[in-house]
């Protein structure tokens, strides 16, 4: 099985998988005219901005959902790992597929808005709603291998890795068993998640900016200690990143592989995971919510993820594997295993004792919001797939209890496998995402216009989707009929929210409801 794994995982993280992804990033930034660098304005303000309905959460709560997915353990144990497989010039990549994937989180969470539905009371949406209702019924077969996909990596192979980094941590700071450990993020875990959506949004809302904001004051604390060591360790990264440095030059391939690996599992830029979070949020036009995504990958690897890798690197708690699998080209840790145990050192070596204690509280923290935005993904998608409520419903919960297990399972697995069962998941899902990307690009670029020329008229942008030509966004044609109505946006938004019909956006069977 685990061979089995591993050889699927390099058949799907090969270099077109990278390349594909960053050429797909660079093809929006010249159709949108580089909106990751000319709409930070927009980005910020659509946070602070807009409300919520009895159907759907706030931009800022559906951003903190998805940035909860996103801010987990890639963030430390992920970054270590990058520079452990790919030397200190992967951290370059990982900037690189920040900067031209914002336009694929923009363009996926803008998709995920505009073909969203309401299910069982609440906004749903994602890829396999957009793949079928902006592809149409032939690509049916597309949409339900998405979903099913999902429900995989978000149920069985996702959770086991953020378990997996929690115990590692808090066996590394306070000695805990990690059985007990997982058996106690499992029960908190249903605590919450049987809560409803609304309760996971507001949990995650308070939760995502204490832990990033903590985190990033006390990486600011390592640098400023160690600030006459940065302007090499930026060094280090440049010259490492092109294969110029005589210590690294061997690893330009692994930097650029695992870089951007390393970035996607991150950021979730291309896999279509953060934009279910995107169809919950109650904004007046799709892309507004877009933006907010593409904002999120900036604050995941921008300053999380970067913070991570220069708090390891300035104090040399790294070691770098060789080319060949069976050295170390440096070895600054002996005898430690490449995690979150690398920032333990690093932040320990500024902070004596306090290190170990304070990163297994984040890697809990960053872990723990991940799982519950897992949740969320994995009810998004099997409310697409399962027309029938009542057998809805039933699956859903048999969802909540099999993740809560999968998260025991992994907390006593090695790091090595599930590192790679999670690459695995997320894998299989990212590629049929790129697809139904480049296939619904037209229909991007055109909504992406048209907020942009209203937005360049000084109008608050609002959908109007046949406007545009755009077929099968019902919920969208009903907020634009009722705005044509009453000349109020918000009650029109809170309107449709209420006495809108539950849809259901696929069926694999045509069948009446039960």
């Amino acid at each position: 099985m685990e061979a089995f794994i591993t050889s699927a995982n390099e058949i799907m993280w090969s270099l077109p998988m990278v390349f594909g992804l960053l050429a797909l990033g660079v093809y929006f930034t010249i159709r949108m005219a580089a909106p990751q660098f000319r709409l930070i304005k927009d980005m910020v303000g659509q946070l602070i901005g807009g409300g919520s309905s009895s159907a759907g959460v706030s931009s800022f709560q559906a951003f903190a959902m998805a940035l909860g997915g996103r801010i987990g353990v890639g963030n430390i144990a992920g970054v270590a790992a990058a520079i452990y497989l790919g030397g200190p010039g992967a951290i370059l990549w990982m900037w690189v597929t920040a900067l031209f994937g914002a336009p694929v989180a923009l363009a996926e969470s803008s998709l995920a808005q505009l073909y969203k539905h309401k299910v069982r009371g609440e906004f749903r949406g994602g890829p396999a709603y957009y793949i079928l209702e902006g592809l149409g019924r032939n690509w049916r077969w597309l949409a339900v291998a998405y979903a099913a996909a999902a429900v995989f990596a978000s149920v069985i192979t996702g959770p086991q890795i953020q378990a997996n980094a929690v115990t590692a941590a808090t066996s590394e700071a306070w000695g805990w068993d990690p059985l007990w450990v997982g058996l106690g993020m499992a029960a908190l875990f249903c605590l919450v998640v049987f809560g409803g959506m609304h309760r996971l949004a507001r949990t995650v809302g308070l939760v995502v900016p204490f832990m990033a904001a903590a985190y990033i004051v006390v990486g600011l604390i390592v640098m400023i200690a160690m600030w006459q060591a940065l302007p090499a360790m930026f060094g280090l990264i440049f010259s490492s990143a092109f294969g110029m440095n005589s210590l690294y030059g061997g690893l330009l391939g692994a930097a650029i592989a695992w870089g951007v690996r390393r970035a996607v599992y991150s950021t979730e830029i291309g896999t279509g995971a953060g934009a279910q979070a995107s169809a919950a949020a109650h904004v007046s036009h799709p892309v507004k919510q877009g933006l907010a995504q593409a904002f999120s990958a900036y604050v995941d690897t921008l300053f999380v993820c970067t913070m991570t890798a220069l708090m390891i690197m300035a104090t040399n708690s790294f070691n770098v594997l060789s080319p060949d699998d069976q050295s170390l080209i440096t070895e600054h840790l002996p005898g430690t295993e490449e995690g979150p145990a690398y920032v333990q050192n690093a932040v320990d070596a500024v902070l004596p004792t306090f290190g170990p204690s304070f990163v297994a509280l984040a890697v809990f923290l960053f872990s723990f919001t991940t799982l519950l935005s897992f949740s969320f993904y994995a009810e998004t998608n099997l409310a697409y797939l399962i027309p029938n409520k009542r057998v809805q419903k039933a699956t859903i919960t048999v969802a909540r209890v099999a993740l809560a297990l999968s998260m025991v399972y992994g907390s006593v697995q090695t790091s090595a496998f599930v590192w790679s069962l999670a690459d695995f998941g997320v894998g299989i899902y990212t590629w049929v995402n790129i697809l139904a990307l480049v296939l619904l690009s037209p229909v991007t670029i055109r909504l992406f216009k048209d907020y942009d020329r209203q937005r360049r008229a000084g109008q608050d942008p609002v959908l109007n989707p046949r406007e545009i030509g755009v077929e099968n966004a019902a919920l969208w044609e009903q907020v634009h009929d009722a705005y044509e109505r009453t000349g109020d946006l918000d009650r029109a938004m809170d309107y449709v929210a209420d006495t809108a019909p539950d849809t259901r956006a696929i069926q694999i069977v045509d069948s009446k409801e039960g």
